[in-house]
């Protein structure tokens, strides 16, 4: 495994864990705690899809197969909805700062990587092939 696959599937574990204890504090009642509901959806159904999204990326692999980097910026994007920028302006955000930090963190790690991959591999593509007897 390369460097850039470690690191963004370190950036999905990440991730899980933050999105699983988070997840977690909501069922045990433990603060600081998501909302049981959001105005668009329930947050445990949201966590849960984001958890299954983010481990199925590394189970396909997130920057090997298209698959793998669709479902790891999906991962991100999902992330970024429990640990984005908005948080700042959240009334808990001294007691959750840690969490949303982190899942930035882990989300550019993973965009980065991913774009890298994409770039890298839209070069391979293009680059014309050696004929055998050329160097």
């Amino acid at each position: 495994m390369t460097i850039p696959d470690r690191q963004a599937s370190a950036a999905l574990a990440s991730l899980i864990l933050l999105q699983v204890i988070m997840l977690s504090a909501l069922y045990a009642g433990i603060r600081p705690h998501p909302p049981v509901a959001t105005p668009l959806f329930g947050i445990a159904p949201f966590l849960g899809a984001s958890v299954s999204i983010a481990l199925s990326a590394l189970i396909v692999q997130p920057l090997t197969t298209s698959a793998g980097r669709t479902l790891s910026v999906l991962a991100g994007l999902m992330a970024l909805i429990s640990f984005g920028p908005q948080k700042y302006f959240d009334a808990q955000f001294a007691l959750i700062w840690p969490a949303v930090i982190l899942g930035q963190l882990a989300a550019v790690v993973i965009f980065v990587r991913v774009f890298a991959a994409i770039r890298q591999h839209g070069e391979i593509n293009v680059t014309p092939k050696a004929n055998a007897g050329q160097a």
